[in-house]
């Protein structure tokens, strides 16, 4: 052990540290503590009945970004000719939100860009890449994080459906909390500690688990199950956990359950279980992490789609990455559309055309799940984006696409 004079420099290093953290503490305080009273303010929703035209951006992204999303816009504009045509909808590309741009602009999303995004009433974008360390990239924030903060998209649904299994999943993440609200904000206490902070508030608890069992209500579904650690982290697993509590007092009609993460994932893998989950609603990681699991039951995260919706605007995306491998090896032509003609389908539903959405979804399962006469590799022993699109189109426009889903569905 060594003597006290030789503890002394160690000691006073500590409290200059401990003093840092708590300043930069402090700081991540203030701005939640601000965040809580702008919640507890409120907001009204878009009535997009009430909008003509309705302003429907569409953001490239970075890597296989560009080549599907422009997949997606072209069969939603097949989709919607008619309302094209007569000046209801609008498209309007919006350029700059590339990892290029925003690396010489130092922000995750450029103010120019921000500001053409909220001139649009929703957006269609697609997969952005987020640096890490070692990338060679600075240390900017994620496109998708500073968009949800940004525009307050607190809510992040990702439905998964399987029919012909009797899946029917629709997740409620929670979008604009828990590790990711602050996850640029962490603290260094030196060169041995780390520590990132975890952000629930009631309010922000509140309007997603309210969320979830409205969708339930909508739907005709009779249970919600809420996705926590509560017995380990619980403190703010706890609080979340509380507020379904309450919120499920409003809904009397619609059944609740608690799980645990972890066993949440092997339940989702579970084939005597699985089915029986319908509405589920849980914080942002844990969000994200279920859902991949969930995309890739379904048949890959390149078949997911997701919305991110705000009371006011609204973002629909892929669930997966912007794959640079595939651009630097040229094989972006061959990238699977289906994730964000999905979510393409969940934009359409969320501005009132519910009737081209579903059948866009039945297509979807048809094209994806059943025949699959156009196959998507990644790669040229595979059909490309576009020829996808195309076999989409194809199938929505049959008279019999019911008869057909339904023949896939009743026959596996």
């Amino acid at each position: 052990m060594g003597s006290p004079k030789e503890k002394e420099p160690h000691m006073a290093n500590r409290s200059e540290l401990i003093e840092a953290a708590q300043k930069q503490f402090a700081t991540v305080l203030d701005q939640q503590l601000d965040r809580v009273d702008r919640l507890n303010e409120g907001e009204k929703w878009t009535d997009f009945s009430t909008l003509s035209p309705i302003i429907v951006g569409v953001l490239g992204g970075d890597g296989i970004g560009p080549a599907i999303t422009a997949e997606a816009r072209r069969v939603l504009e097949y989709l919607l000719a008619e309302e094209l045509q007569a000046g209801k909808v609008v498209f309007r590309t919006i350029e700059g939100l590339t990892i290029e741009n925003r690396a010489a602009k130092l922000k995750a999303i450029p103010d120019d860009v921000l500001e053409a995004i909220k001139e649009c009433h929703v957006t269609l974008k697609g997969p952005t890449h987020t640096p890490e360390k070692g990338d060679g990239w600075p240390n900017i924030e994620s496109a998708n994080v500073a968009m949800r903060k940004a525009l307050d998209l607190f809510a992040n649904v990702r439905p998964v459906r399987i029919p012909a299994e009797g899946i029917d999943w629709t997740f409620y993440r929670e979008n604009t909390e828990d590790l990711y609200a602050v996850g640029s904000q962490g603290v260094n206490v030196g060169d041995d500690l780390a520590i990132d902070f975890r952000v629930i508030t009631t309010p922000g608890s509140r309007r997603i688990i309210e969320a979830a069992f409205a969708h339930a209500r909508r739907a005709g579904k009779t249970k919600v199950t809420v996705v926590t650690k509560a017995n380990v982290v619980k403190t703010t697993d706890g609080k979340f956990l509380d507020v379904a509590r309450e919120v499920s007092e409003q809904y009397p009609d619609i059944g609740w359950d608690g799980w645990y993460i972890d066993i949440m994932t092997a339940k989702l893998i579970d084939t005597k279980r699985r089915n029986e989950f319908q509405v589920l609603v849980l914080p942002n990681l844990y969000g994200d992490i279920l859902t991949d699991e969930a995309a890739e039951i379904q048949g890959g995260v390149g078949t997911a789609g997701s919305a991110n919706i705000g009371k006011r605007y609204a973002m629909f995306e892929a669930i997966h990455g912007s794959a640079p491998r595939m651009v630097k090896e040229n094989r972006a032509q061959y990238a699977d559309p289906s994730s964000v003609i999905r979510a393409g389908g969940m934009l359409m539903e969320h501005i009132g055309f519910q009737d081209k959405a579903a059948k866009l979804f039945k297509a979807l399962d048809v094209c994806g799940q059943y025949e699959r006469k156009v196959v998507t590799t990644g790669r040229d022993t595979g059909g490309t984006s576009e020829e996808f699109g195309n076999y989409l189109m194809e199938t929505v426009q049959d008279p019999d696409l019911d008869k057909r889903w339904e023949g896939y569905v009743h026959t596996k």
